[in-house]
């Protein structure tokens, strides 16, 4: 699970020596053409597209992948069934909906398997002017995204070690997962003020401008990256209309 909550550090893949800014641009292109429409080859295009990224950002094993997208795989298909059960858009719908979740949700998760914190953070503040505390705070809360998880299972391996377990009953079992987040919520507040305290007494918040020591550089590839992400986007739109199934969300009476 740690895996799929945190930014772990810089791995050595061939997404990585793109800039994040470059990685969200392209992110926000497909995404927008996502939004506007409601047929189920435009995702198709685009979701065929990312998995074809997915060695490029290290995913190559199948125990690593799944840890990376268990979540978006859990919610893409409740939401398939659900609009099978409830709604009235059919199976091809349906399988619609699911593959516009993957599609908007796979650019975080490449993002997030070749991307550093910290070259995140720097890219941030050098290219869009993030303010240094936002972004410093941000970094600080990736960082730490890890010791929730080995903190949820400590809680839950003393709980188990004192005899207090739920067995199959789904009631008992919520209330003592409810009891667990509340215990992680405390100890996350406390640390937050600790942190937000210690970033307070480096001067985070005195209002000098900050240097910045790594810089973040846009390349080359980082343009053709974003370019490309624009043409797939095009290029699913057009199958889609030579396939006569765009629908698009917005359309003027």
């Amino acid at each position: 699970m740690t895996a799929s909550l945190a930014l772990g550090p810089a791995p050595d893949v061939p997404l990585s020596r793109i800039n994040p800014c470059a990685q969200i641009l392209a992110s926000v292109a497909v995404s927008l053409v996502l939004l506007a429409t409601l047929d189920v080859v435009t995702p198709a295009v685009v979701v065929t597209t990312e998995l074809c990224l997915l060695p490029a950002a290290g995913l190559t094993h199948p125990r690593t992948l799944l840890l990376r997208t268990w979540p978006l795989l859990l919610g893409a298909g409740t939401l398939a069934v659900v609009n099978v059960v409830l709604g009235d858009a059919g199976a091809v719908g349906a399988l619609g909906i699911a593959l516009r979740v993957v599609g908007l949700a796979l650019p975080g998760v490449l993002l997030v398997a070749s991307t550093d914190p910290v070259r995140l953070a720097d890219a941030l503040t050098v290219h869009w002017r993030f303010p240094p505390r936002f972004a410093v705070g941000s970094l600080a809360a990736l960082r730490l995204a890890p010791l929730l998880v080995t903190e949820f299972e400590t809680v839950r391996l003393a709980r188990r070690t004192r005899g207090v377990e739920a067995g199959r009953n789904p009631v008992a079992r919520a209330r003592l997962l409810a009891g667990v987040a509340f215990t992680l919520l405390v100890g996350a507040v406390r640390r937050a003020g600790r942190l937000a305290t210690a970033m307070d007494a480096r001067g985070f918040d005195s209002g000098i401008p900050r240097t910045n020591a790594r810089g973040s550089v846009l390349h080359p590839r980082d343009h053709l990256f974003v370019a490309g992400a624009v043409l797939v986007a095009a290029a699913a739109v057009t199958a889609s209309v030579l396939a006569g199934t765009w629908a698009p969300l917005f359309v003027g009476g």
